[in-house]
């Protein structure tokens, strides 16, 4: 029977395969953070410049950790901290750009 030979890994989302993944995990959590703090200063014209580049290099960290992640979890956490970078990241375009008028 093929079931028996499975290892029981329903509902086990935070760990689907056993091992450790320091580089994925890390990368995932800056994601995370850039994202966040891309998204919370998005909303302050003011910010512009905090919300583009922590937006940008949020995208960039998160682009490479979904080249290399191996677990669903891992692509789960890095496509909402790509999704908050990326808004982030636009409306600091929006409201001023990565250079914030000194390169016109």
């Amino acid at each position: 029977m093929a079931q028996t030979m499975r290892p029981k890994t329903a509902g086990s989302f935070f760990a689907t395969d056993g091992r450790l993944h320091p580089l994925q995990d890390t990368l995932m959590t800056v994601t995370l953070v850039l994202g966040a703090l891309a998204l919370a200063t998005a909303g302050f014209h003011h910010l512009h410049l905090v919300s583009s580049w922590a937006g940008l290099v949020g995208i960039l960290t998160g682009a490479y950790g979904q080249y290399i992640s191996e677990t669903t979890r891992e692509r789960t956490l890095l496509i909402l901290g790509l999704g908050a970078s990326a808004l982030g990241f636009y409306l600091g375009m929006a409201h001023g750009g990565l250079f914030g008028g000194v390169i016109s």
